[in-house]
């Protein structure tokens, strides 16, 4: 009997639970706190090695094993978010996507800092360089050798994973996979390229204001795509167990968007770093 007098304030309880909203109100987590320390472990890590001290190797690696480790288990709340508690409803992916916009926005202001300094250095030489550009007697590389191989690559690779998207917004499952392993092997290529061309390039990042502005910015530009190459491996292994639908796969489409951004820079490289730029 004392069961059914406090049945009226069990069935408030229960209602009381039941969100009555479209959004997502994340429950306390501990990764933001965890990786803002790996990514200050990593920073000073970087520098460390950077100025050759003894430990400055081990700190580095050390924080990019805890940084990565800590985004291991990040992604992996997420996706359980996303994927099997079905808190991303319309409205939250809906927000994701505007949020994620807005974070391609701050990359193309990073690389128009980046085009910025180039373009000074360029349009109005110094004499220190011989008032040319590239600086006179400066060895630069032959844009229609690896760059172009590298170009033609990456081109490629936006049309693989468009086509990935295209097939699995069509269900079909086994071009999609095809289209993932595509681009995944193109992506592959392209770092292993422009590796073996930083390898061989007659200059390093020392060597004057080419130098540092060329490895900076195509530096950047490779790290980016690697990032890049991480987050469509993710989504490739997210596909193969059946955690996107044709109508809710807003993580693969961030990925899509974050390629394109980058096919875009690498062409703008290309055509100013390149081709200007050694003419």
């Amino acid at each position: 009997m004392s069961f059914l007098k406090d049945l009226p304030n069990l069935r408030v309880t229960a209602l009381t639970r039941i969100p009555r909203h479209p959004f997502h109100i994340v429950s306390p987590s501990p990764w933001p706190f965890i990786i803002s320390v790996a990514a200050l472990n990593l920073t000073m890590g970087t520098v460390l090695y950077f100025h050759r001290y003894y430990f400055g190797r081990f700190f580095l690696f050390f924080g990019l094993v805890f940084t990565f480790t800590t985004m291991g288990f990040w992604w992996r709340d997420v996706i359980r978010e996303a994927t099997f508690y079905g808190y991303h409803t319309k409205k939250v992916v809906e927000g994701i996507k505007l949020g994620f916009i807005l974070f391609i926005i701050s990359e193309v202001m990073f690389f128009f800092s980046v085009f910025w300094a180039y373009f000074h250095s360029s349009l109005a030489p110094t004499p220190e360089i011989g008032c040319v550009w590239p600086p006179k007697g400066f060895p630069v590389l032959n844009p229609y050798a690896i760059p172009l191989l590298n170009t033609v690559i990456l081109i490629l690779s936006g049309c693989t994973i468009t086509l990935a998207h295209h097939a699995l917004v069509c269900r079909a499952r086994d071009e999609a996979l095809k289209a993932f392993s595509y681009t995944l092997a193109l992506a592959l290529a392209f770092t292993l390229l422009q590796f073996k061309e930083y390898v061989d390039a007659p200059f390093d990042i020392s060597d004057g204001i080419y130098g540092s502005v060329f490895f900076f910015s195509t530096g950047f530009h490779g790290i980016h795509v690697i990032i890049g190459t991480i987050f469509i491996f993710v989504c490739f292994v997210r596909y193969i167990y059946h955690h996107f639908t044709p109508w809710h796969h807003v993580g693969f489409e961030a990925a899509v968007w974050y390629w394109h951004f980058v096919d875009v820079v690498w062409i703008m490289l290309y055509l100013f770093v390149y081709i200007w730029g050694s003419a």
